[in-house]
């Protein structure tokens, strides 16, 4: 009986900390400096792209479905009435993180190649990581810094879960250089 009480408590335990991670997410994206990661929208075909795509060829990439454009719509304009100020939207160069970008509506949108596929770049994957966390450990404002990249990549960067399509993980960068996840933010519902 005793163990059965502590998994139940576990269990609620467990759906607390979702709930708290979305206000605290908000609160950090308040703050000058901060910095959010973000899983481009819903591209369905599981990872990486398929053989023989070119990374300058949209048609031959995984792209968004309708459902990742409506996310991604979805997503900016959250951002829009929460009032969180975009100081610099980048991107993975792959077309659905770019798509979701541009569609957010958030401002104008950079190509980052540090945050580039790191499934499909398996063997840069340590380059390309070590690459992200210099350019997140730079930020400093004004306003956010959001990056739209790849799950992987943001697993890669946290060390954490890696994020449904769509969310947010808000960040910051730990005097040793770590990125530390604040809180993350599920696409809003429709």
């Amino acid at each position: 009986m005793l163990a059965w009480r502590c998994l139940l408590l576990l269990t609620l335990l467990a759906g607390i900390r979702p709930a708290l991670a979305e206000p605290a997410a908000w609160a950090a994206l308040r703050q000058d400096g901060a910095i959010a990661l973000m899983r481009h929208a819903d591209a369905p075909g599981g990872f990486g792209d398929p053989p023989g795509f070119r990374l300058e060829d949209c048609a031959t990439q995984r792209n968004l479905s309708a459902k990742g454009r409506a996310e991604a719509e979805r997503v900016g304009a959250a951002l829009r009435r929460e009032r969180i100020a975009i100081g610099k939207l980048l991107s993975s160069p792959w077309c659905r993180c770019m798509d979701t970008a541009r569609l957010m509506g958030m401002g104008a949108v950079e190509t980052a190649p540090a945050f580039s596929n790191v499934v499909v770049l398996s063997d840069r994957r340590a380059e390309l990581t070590e690459a992200g966390r210099a350019v997140l450990r730079d930020w400093k404002g004004p306003g956010v810094l959001l990056v739209v990249t790849h799950g992987a990549n943001i697993q890669a960067l946290t060390g954490g879960q890696n994020p449904a399509s769509g969310e947010i993980v808000v960040v910051r960068v730990a005097s040793d250089g770590a990125v530390r996840e604040l809180g993350r933010l599920p696409v809003p519902q429709g």
